[in-house]
């Protein structure tokens, strides 16, 4: 079995140990020829597969370890005849751990929003669910939008003036450019300037869901602040945006180590089916060790002490600053590369916890951990 792989994806290793004949690349290097003997290729985000790619190779399946699916090209795998996969809500609780760090990172977002504020939710796709779920968990009130699905489909659903007058606005949509609902630069000049004074934006979604330009305006304006994750011209970073944003990651969001696996075990189990394989069983996380919950605690700094304990965003928004600085005319390099050797972080959802007073565990429970 052959296969051809983005290096930055997990557990690869143990498809190898089980048999599989791996070439691993970066994923934006994936080439035609490096597919003339491959059965199967495993990407991420960057690596747009259409019908130039693939069209004359044996390959016979293609998986996403990705929940976005804006860089495959659907009609053309259906045309040549080509099984496909991708990992829809794999990383759905690294993204929802990602953004709540974001409010405890910052300055007053998760004052404010413990003691009423609101937070406005765009895409009730699996993250935004993942996100709703813990948000109810912590007592924080929120209202999610989604055009693409159905009324029945999405809780607490508000309209976009509402969404738009929340405190915090965090966007989990896809790209698309379908009718009647395109994504692409939803949030452009004149829906920024709807958003109420003192607005956090969050996007974790796709860069061009958000018109960077625009944006960069709203930010020099002083009409809110913004989190970017992802970036409209990635892996270009605009300096004088970057220079504006509160915290600037380099799409790391779903990043964890548990999101990631299950991302791969989710195309190859997949692929298992498709091609008659058996590979998916070599692919577990290892065991998350104990954390000791603090004796005592309550409110915001309970909630930050714990939340950063795990992942702070704060350092990744310094080493992108620094490895942009640093780089001269290779910005897009050093971006590629901080993905590329970033540290895998474990979740708080699932991580066995002990210790500490009766709230300090509930708080605990209501991020997702295992309370022994």
């Amino acid at each position: 079995m052959r296969i051809v792989c983005d290096e930055n994806m997990p557990g690869l290793q143990a498809l190898a140990a089980a048999g599989a004949r791996l070439r691993c690349l970066p994923g934006r290097a994936i080439r035609r020829f490096h597919l003339v003997d491959a059965d199967a290729l495993l990407v991420r985000s960057v690596t747009p597969v259409n019908q130039a790619l693939l069209t004359g190779t044996p390959v016979r399946f293609v998986g996403t370890a990705t929940s976005g699916t804006d860089h495959i090209d659907r009609a053309a795998l259906r045309e040549l005849g080509i099984a496909f996969a991708d990992a829809a809500g794999a990383n759905a609780n690294a993204v929802a751990e990602y953004v709540l760090a974001v409010l405890a990172a910052l300055r007053e977002p998760l004052e404010h929003l413990l003691a009423g504020g609101r937070v406005g939710i765009v895409g009730y796709g699996n993250v935004g669910r993942s996100l709703g779920a813990r948000l109810d968990a912590l007592g924080i009130a929120w209202v999610a939008t989604d055009p693409w699905l159905a009324e029945s489909a999405v809780a607490r659903r508000g309209t976009l003036a509402e969404i738009f007058a929340c405190d915090v606005v965090t966007l989990h949509c896809s790209l698309t450019e379908l009718s009647p609902w395109p994504s692409r630069h939803l949030l452009d000049r004149a829906a920024l300037e709807r958003l109420a004074a003192g607005t956090l934006l969050i996007n974790a979604s796709r860069g061009p869901v958000v018109d960077n330009d625009a944006l960069q305006a709203w930010l020099v304006d002083g009409r809110g602040r913004a989190v970017l994750d992802v970036w409209e011209r990635e892996p270009e970073v605009p300096a004088p945006l970057l220079a504006r944003v509160a915290l600037g990651t380099p799409h790391i969001a779903g990043y964890s180590l548990e999101a990631r696996l299950a991302g791969t075990r989710c195309v190859v189990s997949a692929m298992d089916e498709a091609l008659g394989t058996a590979y998916a069983g070599s692919l577990a996380p290892p065991p998350a060790s104990v954390l000791a919950l603090p004796a005592t605690g309550d409110g915001p700094a309970l909630l930050r002490k714990l939340l950063l304990g795990r992942y702070a965003p704060g350092d990744d928004d310094r080493q992108l600053r620094a490895a942009l600085a640093a780089a001269g005319g290779a910005r897009a390099a050093a971006f590629d590369r901080l993905r590329r050797a970033y540290p895998l972080r474990r979740e708080l959802a699932g991580n066995p916890v002990s210790g500490g007073s009766a709230r300090v565990r509930e708080l605990a429970a209501a991020l997702g951990c295992e309370v022994l």
